[in-house]
């Protein structure tokens, strides 16, 4: 059984440890045409959002059965619900025309890199 009590104790360092992580990468990962402040607002916002799923509402779905499994979608749905808003956010009307096809998959390798090395920097811990 999952303790929920634990998760919602855990969720604000561990809310603060991903974004020290992720939000660097995307400092230096996200395309020239966003400014600064969009790169840093990104890696705060984001995280924001998918976070609390991770850590909140998968494990008590998922746990129970797999700790593979809750690791497997955690990690795919963190970064493809991050690329799907950061698309809709920035991707799209006006600002699309400004960016080019190169920059956007560059936008969302970012992201998935910053994702994949919160999480293997967070197991890593874990296991210390």
């Amino acid at each position: 059984m999952v303790d929920i009590a634990a998760l919602w104790r855990f969720l604000p360092l561990g809310y603060l440890f991903t974004i020290l992580i992720e939000t660097p990468v995307l400092l230096v990962g996200l395309s020239a045409p966003h400014s600064w402040r969009r790169r840093v607002v990104s890696g705060v916002w984001l995280t924001a959002v998918t976070y609390p799923v991770v850590v909140l509402v998968l494990p008590p779905l998922l746990m129970a059965r797999s700790q593979l499994l809750y690791i497997v979608v955690a990690e795919i749905f963190a970064p493809v619900a991050e690329c799907a808003m950061f698309a809709l956010a920035f991707h799209r009307g006006d600002a699309a025309a400004a960016i080019s096809k190169r920059q956007r998959v560059r936008d969302y390798v970012a992201i998935v890199v910053a994702n994949l090395l919160s999480f293997g920097i967070g197991e890593l811990v874990r296991l210390i």
